[in-house]
């Protein structure tokens, strides 16, 4: 690597080393893991000296595999920690089976006793099964978004790339934690320190807790018409009361037919063909996340009739809602389709 700006290295010499506790959960996300501990590293590296430290924490204490199949030793268990660490839970796939009784009666103590915490991909949903998000701001991966809404209601959902909300952190999994990692170094030793860290992550756009974690629209159809994202956007905002095409068409200023013709250009498919395929989607986000019966599925997702919904179903995915429901682990709350 490069030499480092001397400016980069006035940190506070008497500053004691912060210390970082990451729980990996059984099939945890290394992505979002190694985000978050590499900027520490490299923070050390740049700094000349040990301004931060890390242990690895899992139940059990000798072993937690993530979802590639690696698999990382452990430096304790579910022991009590310092009230000034930093806790971080790293989720990932499964999460509502990784998230254990002991797992969640660990948060709650290391909570009362006043310990920051933060989830790192799926890893607010570890955090709000433990009830330690109500009230509170947070973010979790897109795809885990829906199934999260219905189970929490009372936690303050965002799409945000990630949140702080006192001392509560949260990330949407993915790059993020790099992201918040770089807030936590800024605040800690200032804008220069962050900043040559990003630099030698080759992190050329720090993200905000300002920035949305999703591509835009345009970005994700491969088009870039402005009516076309309007009438998407209201589509994906209004999946439980579906809009007609005619009240689409007109909030967006043109007629039915134009409406069509826009759809058939650009996506091949028909408005309401499209409408449809995004609440499709969503039923299916809830059957695999949720134990929503599929009759509240149905109905959150626009459809009057069970039977209705199972027929679109079936045709959009040659399956049946209660067969996808019976190929899951028939664990209660989030399943398996889990974060990338």
């Amino acid at each position: 690597m490069s030499s480092l700006p001397r400016k980069a290295t006035s940190i506070a010499k008497d500053a004691a080393p912060r210390r970082f506790i990451f729980l990996l959960l059984d099939r945890f996300t290394m992505l979002s893991f190694a985000g978050a501990i590499e900027p520490l590293r490299i923070a050390n590296r740049v700094a000349g000296r040990q301004i931060y430290t890390w242990k690895l924490a899992g139940e059990g204490g000798i072993e937690a595999t993530c979802s590639n199949g690696a698999s990382f030793k452990l430096d304790m268990g579910l022991d009590e920690i310092d009230r000034e660490d930093t806790l971080l839970v790293c989720g990932g796939i499964d999460i509502g089976r990784a998230t254990t009784r002991g797992v969640t009666g660990w948060l709650r103590r290391e909570a009362r006793r006043g310990v920051v915490m933060g989830g790192l991909c799926t890893g607010a949903y570890s955090l709000a099964k433990a009830g330690l998000l109500e009230g509170r701001k947070a973010t979790i991966h897109w795809e885990n978004q829906d199934g999260f809404l219905e189970e929490f209601e009372e936690v303050k959902l965002t799409k945000s790339v990630f949140v702080i909300d006192g001392n509560r952190l949260s990330t949407a999994g993915g790059t993020a934690s790099i992201d918040l990692m770089l807030k936590l170094i800024a605040a800690d030793h200032g804008e220069d320190l962050a900043n040559t860290v990003a630099d030698q992550l080759i992190y050329s756009s720090i993200r905000t807790d300002q920035d949305t974690q999703r591509l835009s629209i345009p970005t994700r159809i491969g088009v870039r018409h402005p009516k076309l994202s309007q009438v998407i956007q209201k589509m994906e905002n209004n999946i439980e009361d579906p809009m007609s095409p005619a009240d689409l068409a007109e909030e967006v200023g043109m007629s039915t037919r134009q409406l069509e013709r826009l759809f058939r250009r650009y996506l091949n498919r028909s408005p309401k063909r499209y409408y449809m395929e995004l609440r499709l989607q969503k039923a299916r986000n809830l059957l695999m996340q949720t134990d929503m019966s599929v009759i509240n599925v149905a109905l959150a997702c626009g459809f009057a009739s069970p039977s209705h919904f199972s027929k679109c179903y079936r045709s959009h995915y040659n399956t049946t809602p209660y067969r996808e429901r019976g190929t899951q682990s028939g664990m209660p709350g989030i399943g398996t389709r889990l974060s990338i």
